[in-house]
């Protein structure tokens, strides 16, 4: 069975990301800071905990993936953070970009290179079925300035480029990297602002005037590690409501 690993998996999009991979076939291994395995979390989900900015951790969680499956035919770096607390670019302070970028940007480069290196492994082995995948989430913040969280946006653009970086690099050998980037998706991070986005959309700041939901994002995900998009190795799929669009 394809075995994928979810990152930040517990609640909001990678929580909608894995259960959706589980729904489709994949032997999905759950992941999150919690050390205790949530309480909503199905029995039969396996769970394992992963503070991706911590190297020890990450190798754990990859070993126990290795250890359990014998493969990894998806990682989807979906672990990320906001600012604890949103602050004007002229008082972001270190403490916070060290956090964010720690886990947001340091975190998903450190795990794509530990995945691609258990995948060429595998491809090497000769695994029966195998064609592995990485999906990096991203974000409309790559791109978009919000002087209350540069941080946040710095650490995406640096996704961004991650994904480029990987794309190019295990394109030969196969391996297939892709970024998606969600929107404003109702989650927990977009709650304390939930009323303000509620506004803006309604004004026709979306051409798809709605909340996205961590499903839109999933089934992004889902196209990525279905093959079919393969040849598109390294490209960004936008799962943004069409907040992307140039409009007059």
């Amino acid at each position: 069975m394809k075995t994928a690993l979810v990152t930040g998996s517990s609640r909001g999009i990678g929580r909608g990301i894995a259960d959706l991979l589980r729904e489709s076939g994949f032997s999905v291994v759950y992941s999150g800071t919690r050390p205790e395995r949530p309480a909503d979390l199905p029995e039969d989900c396996d769970y394992f905990p992963c503070d991706v900015s911590d190297a020890a951790q990450r190798r754990a969680v990859l070993r126990h993936v290795s250890d359990t499956r014998g493969r990894l035919d998806l990682l989807v770096n979906n672990a990320g953070v906001a600012p604890l607390e949103r602050r004007d670019l002229l008082d972001m302070d270190e403490a916070s970009f060290d956090r964010v970028i720690g886990i947001n940007l340091k975190g998903t480069l450190f795990m794509c290179q530990a995945a691609a290196r258990l995948m060429l492994d595998g491809l090497q082995a000769g695994l029966t079925d195998y064609h592995p995948r990485i999906v990096n989430i991203g974000s409309i913040s790559a791109y978009t300035s919000s002087t209350s969280r540069g941080e946040y946006c710095i650490s995406k653009a640096g996704v961004g480029m991650v994904t480029k970086l990987f794309a190019d690099r295990l394109a030969d050998a196969g391996i297939p990297v892709f970024e998606v980037r969600p929107g404003i998706i109702d989650t927990d991070m977009t709650r304390v602002v939930h009323e303000k986005y509620e506004r803006l959309i309604a004004e026709g700041l979306l051409p798809i005037r709605r909340f996205g939901q961590p499903e839109d994002v999933a089934r992004m995900v889902l196209a990525c590690a279905s093959g079919l998009l393969d040849y598109a190795a390294g490209q960004v799929l936008d799962a943004d409501g069409g907040f992307a669009l140039r409009r007059l």
